[in-house]
């Protein structure tokens, strides 16, 4: 089982993202195919939650459009990830951070932590 796991990992080339946990405020730029053409969408906001490992792992953003929230689950080994840009670094004590869906304007703010 060990020589499959690792011949599968060289076949398969991980892309390399920027190390990032719940609370950083990332950019996850996102291919989208619309009939033949394609073209790169941006979504910016917070990382809310982090799970699976190896190639199942997913994480979800969320951010705040016209005042309404908007969550997204992004794959982490998509090929239709282009790619992930850290913004900033959030302090937050928890690994899931589902009040947020509960707050509004201030009180759902993530304090940057001080590098």
């Amino acid at each position: 089982m060990n020589a499959i796991s690792f011949v599968h990992e060289q076949l398969t080339a991980k892309k390399q993202y920027p190390k990032f946990k719940a609370g950083d405020n990332v950019t996850v730029n996102y291919k989208i195919v619309e009939g033949n053409k394609e073209r790169i969408q941006s979504f910016k906001g917070d990382v809310v939650k982090i799970q699976g490992t190896g190639f199942t792992a997913s994480f979800t953003v969320r951010k705040i459009s016209d005042g309404i929230g908007v969550e997204r689950l992004f794959p982490l080994y998509s090929p239709n990830i282009d790619g992930i840009v850290l913004n900033k670094v959030g302090k937050v004590r928890r690994a899931k951070l589902f009040y947020l869906r509960e707050r509004a304007g201030k009180k759902a703010r993530i304090k940057e932590k001080r590098v």
